[in-house]
């Protein structure tokens, strides 16, 4: 499988756990939000309604225009724009196979170009480039970063609960698995 992101062999690896420093600036160009994180008071946008803080997929920070790669074959899904303040901005779901089954693949926080790069129904190898990151006033609001997800369950619309509630934690790992499955041991 390939990197969605090629990470150089440094970087910060973040916990949320205990919310977020804002006086802390990071000493890498490269970064790692974790799966499976509370993350208290960072998502105070409406979007979460104050409830959601659980942390279902895995965050890549890296500079404004990085390459992102598909991390196996697949068929383009869905694209779009998720404009909500807090929300990923411009977003690309690929069904892929993991294992002999299907699974899908959300790419978000990406560049608008990003949505001219590929077209529902395209076929992607492993490793095509598909999007590139997006800047802080087209990705929903937030640092330079790739929101990677993914699903057992096919999407209905071109989105994802990136952040889920604590009660719904069970439920949610079992349909969002852990996307080290296909991104390898990068923490």
């Amino acid at each position: 499988m390939a990197e969605v992101i090629k990470l150089p062999e440094e970087y910060w690896v973040y916990d949320f756990t205990k919310g977020q420093d804002k006086d802390f600036e990071c000493p890498y160009e490269y970064q790692i939000g974790r799966y499976d994180e509370i993350r208290p008071d960072m998502y105070t946008h409406e979007l979460f309604s104050g409830e959601r803080d659980l942390h279902v997929g895995i965050d890549i920070g890296a500079p404004v225009g990085e390459p992102i790669h598909a991390f196996g074959p697949g068929v383009v899904h869905s694209l779009g724009i998720n404009d909500e303040d807090g929300s990923y901005g411009p977003t690309i779901i690929v069904k892929h196979e993991l294992e002999g089954k299907p699974i899908w693949a959300l790419y978000g926080h990406l560049s608008m170009e990003s949505l001219e790069m590929v077209r529902v129904g395209m076929k992607v190898d492993e490793g095509q480039v598909i999007a590139t990151v997006g800047d802080k006033s087209v990705n929903g609001g937030w640092d330079p970063h790739l929101h990677f997800q993914l699903s057992w369950k096919e999407p209905e619309v071109n989105d994802m609960p990136g952040v889920v509630k604590r009660s719904d934690r069970e439920e949610a790992l079992a349909l969002y698995p852990d996307p080290r499955l296909v991104l390898g041991p990068i923490y």
